[in-house]
């Protein structure tokens, strides 16, 4: 229900337990979330040996969407990439708009051995980015940015003009977290819950 739209006290209503529980249980799911797109094909040759083969994709959409948590002083970023050719998402971080957060995901986004960047004109990108791997416009962002509105509609923590937001940091990145893991990663997310 978190990734679906429900707030904390939505959940709580609905499936008729506590609001504790209903923390609890998210919060718990914080331990199994992963950054990096886990698909990554193994092929059998034989009994004795396997061959790894990493995905790679040839270039890149990057983007940052802004939150809160609390209140609009306290901006949250969410920092991700999206496969140019497939629209999937490959890598996200939390942090502010600076470099280091950026660095992070770049960092995360090293094994996908990518050749092209198209990004907007923010800062962080010129400064971290080869210029021959980097190109800046919006004729080549158009998928993370649909991606973005997808997003949006989705959680209602980064709805722009919302009353519903996260009052913890480590629960914003937990719902968003989750949603990215079972949509774009396929992780199975589902808990059972001891009611």
């Amino acid at each position: 229900m978190a990734i679906n739209g429900s707030g904390i006290r939505d959940t709580s209503r609905v499936l008729k337990i506590s609001k504790t529980t209903v923390l609890s249980t998210i919060k718990s799911k914080g331990s199994m979330l992963i950054q990096v797109n886990p698909n990554i094909k193994t092929l059998e040759l034989s009994n004795e040996c396997s061959v790894h083969m990493e995905l790679t994709c040839d270039a890149v959409e990057l983007d940052e969407q802004w939150s809160f948590v609390g209140n609009k002083s306290n901006q949250r970023w969410i920092w991700y990439a999206v496969d140019h050719a497939t629209n999937t998402i490959l890598a996200y971080v939390f942090g502010r708009r600076k470099d280091i957060i950026f660095k992070q995901l770049k960092a995360l986004l090293e094994p996908f051995g990518i050749k092209r960047f198209y990004t907007d004109g923010w800062g962080a990108y010129e400064r971290n980015i080869e210029k021959e791997k980097h190109e800046v416009g919006k004729r080549n962002t158009q998928k993370i940015e649909r991606k973005n509105l997808n997003l949006r509609t989705w959680i209602k923590r980064l709805t722009r003009k919302t009353i519903c937001f996260s009052k913890l940091e480590k629960m914003h990145d937990i719902v968003i977290g989750l949603l990215i893991n079972k949509v774009e990663f396929g992780v199975d997310i589902h808990a059972k819950l001891q009611i």
